[in-house]
């Protein structure tokens, strides 16, 4: 027995048919269609229970219904061996069609809901057989709120979970198509309303003001529905300050003529319709902005006994005037690793400026430790909002800060690093310990002192090095104090200083570049250049440059023709002052070289090492 009115085009209809006979394991099944043998297939399924445990059952299942499928169908059983006759029992799926007709019940449009509700829309749906529906948006291209362009629905309800205001409009439910059949498909319409309580802004906001001073905050309204607000209620904490009605505007202000102390919290403005309140939050407080370290400060770091050293501390003061006057500054420190903070108030006098630099010198900091800098403002409202930072001790390459002298004696070379974007490296060797097996005629046999225990810097020529291959050895950075800082009118000259060894008949090049900031090696050009065989003894090269800007000195050594092509440096000096004796011009002119001397202009005061302050 089976209802045709349940029966729908695309979904699955099964038959089952019960047959009683004796002996149950002769029994043996067939199904017909309009008459002809019916095989199993992908859509029509033909299965049989095991005889062992439910004899004399087979059925029929027929996957996603066509009007093809329409037609008589015969289950037929029989024994084996054919001595009792077989029986057969037909069951007629009807090809009589009724055209689809879609309906909305009444009061089931419009729809309207609150937000965060569940709804269902609904089409009455009749016909034979009964169609799909598919569910769209009607008002515009939208996904469905499943996420889907198109939503099916068997039994022509559409349930949404969750409703929110974005789910408002028009949502159409249309038959589908029938297979086979020429039908127009039947549509309607349904409306959904989502009520929302009023969207507001801000929905919070901190407010920084000071004692005495004057405090506006404003709530406005963006979008409602019922879309008419019936009033507004401002508040402080949970007591009620003021409330009204709007009229013909969409916000509302709150002002604090004067701000008291008792005056400092959390005001909320609760703008209500008939479906609930949206709500604005001013958190309105005294607390001070927080500092702004300054990473810039010229040579922050000194040593002046073995085991301790100084930081000189710099900051400015985010928005000074925004809250009352900063009276000090809570000073909290304490080693890196360690729990336990030193705190000392600093104290302030008059206002502090927007963009004044504020300065605090820590002093017996323990040598090597690193430490934790917290700065905390204070004003008669309290403390306001901290920063900290990280002091960190990096040993200065010159104590004095005056000159810098590298004889390549200790690792690391002076800070020294190699040129990432050159073709090989330079080497840290001795006499004594390098290997003259395949280059007995180049190269220096001692430091420039004549020591062979002693080290240089030097590239080595042997293969695989080929003519003209690039060796660039980079100095650790220098910094230019910021112009006149300590009322010096003239700018400083500082004198450049190396000894070379160019010795072998296939010597190449050696360039010496200062490069300053933001310049690259290719922008700096050379200030110093020697080629060609030198002879075998060190030479000093001195140079007097006006850097205008933090720099590094660029040592470049060029491979020549051959293996014969060692070129040394050692001893290189950086003092300030002009060079007292620049050496005399040590080219001959028998040898194939060149040497060039450049001299900037300068506008440049002291000279420091940069110190790791960063």
């Amino acid at each position: 027995y089976h209802n045709d009115d349940n029966i729908q085009i695309g979904r699955e209809v099964k038959i089952s048919c019960q047959v009683e006979a004796t002996p149950p394991e002769e029994l043996q099944f067939s199904w017909l269609k309009n008459g002809r043998a019916l095989r199993s297939s992908e859509r029509m399924v033909i299965t049989q229970t095991d005889p062992d445990i439910s004899p004399g059952n087979t059925n029929l299942d027929i996957i996603d219904l066509k009007f093809t499928d329409f037609g008589t169908y015969t289950c037929v059983a029989a024994l084996r061996g054919g001595a009792i006759p077989e029986i057969s029992i037909d069951v007629n799926i009807s090809s009589t069609t009724v055209p689809p007709n879609l309906t909305v019940p009444r009061g089931k449009s419009p729809m309207a809901v609150r937000e965060g509700e569940t709804v269902e829309l609904e089409c009455l749906v009749s016909g034979k057989p009964k169609p799909i529906i598919l569910w769209s948006r009607a008002d515009k291209e939208a996904p469905m709120p499943d996420g889907s362009m198109q939503t099916e629905s068997y039994d022509g309800v559409l349930r949404i979970v969750n409703v929110s205001r974005e789910m408002s409009g028009s949502y159409r439910c249309q038959t589908s198509q029938y297979n086979g059949f020429n039908v127009k498909p039947r549509e309607a319409v349904i409306e959904l309303i989502v009520r929302y309580p009023p969207a507001v802004e801000p929905v919070w906001q901190e407010v920084r003001q000071g004692l005495g001073r004057q405090v506006s905050m404003n709530c406005r309204v963006l979008r409602a529905h019922p879309s008419r607000v019936l009033r507004y209620e401002w508040r402080l904490g949970s007591r009620l300050l003021h409330a009204g009605t709007f009229d013909s505007r969409d916000d509302t202000d709150y002002i604090v003529r004067s701000l008291a102390r008792e005056g400092y919290g959390e005001y909320t403005c609760d703008v209500i319709n008939e479906v609930g309140p949206g709500r604005c939050t001013f958190l309105l407080t005294g607390k001070a902005y927080p500092p702004e370290f300054y990473y810039d400060t010229y040579s922050p770091l000194w040593q002046n006994r073995p085991r301790v050293y100084g930081y000189k501390l710099q900051w400015t003061q985010m928005n000074p005037s925004a809250v009352d006057r900063i009276m000090a500054y809570r000073l909290g420190i304490r080693q890196t690793g360690q729990q336990r903070w030193w705190e000392q108030d600093i104290p302030v006098e008059g206002n502090i400026q927007k963009g004044e630099l504020i300065t605090h010198n820590l002093t017996e900091l323990i040598r090597p430790e690193a430490y934790v800098v917290r700065l905390t403002p204070i004003t008669r409202f309290g403390e306001g909002d901290s920063s900290t930072r990280v002091v960190t001790y990096s040993a200065p390459i010159n104590p004095d800060l005056r000159e810098f002298h590298c004889s390549f004696e200790e690792d690391p070379v002076c800070m020294f690093t190699q040129d990432k974007n050159d073709d090989f490296d330079w080497t840290r060797h001795s006499a004594a310990t390098r290997d003259t097996k395949y280059t007995p005629n180049t190269g220096p046999s001692g430091d420039r002192s004549g020591s062979k225990q002693g080290f240089f810097m030097y590239i080595e020529t042997s293969r695989p090095r080929k003519d003209g291959d690039t060796a660039r050895l980079l100095s650790p950075t220098f910094n230019v104090a910021p112009k006149n800082p300590y009322s010096i009118t003239s700018p400083p000259v500082y004198c450049f200083s190396f000894y070379y060894h160019m010795y072998g008949k296939h010597i190449g090049s050696l360039n010496a570049f200062v490069k300053q900031k933001g310049q690259s090696t290719s922008d700096a050009g050379p200030v110093w250049s020697l080629s060609g065989n030198q002879g075998d003894r060190w030479r000093q090269a001195k140079i007097s440059i006006h850097p205008t800007a933090s720099f590094q000195v660029i040592f470049e050594g060029i491979r020549g023709p051959g293996i014969e092509g060692d070129i040394a440096i050692d001893d290189v000096t950086l003092e300030e002052g002009e060079c007292p004796d620049p050496p005399s011009n040590p080219i001959r002119g028998a040898a194939a070289c060149s040497v060039s001397s450049i001299w900037p202009l300068s506008v440049t005061l002291f000279f420091t090492v940069i110190i790791g302050q960063r």
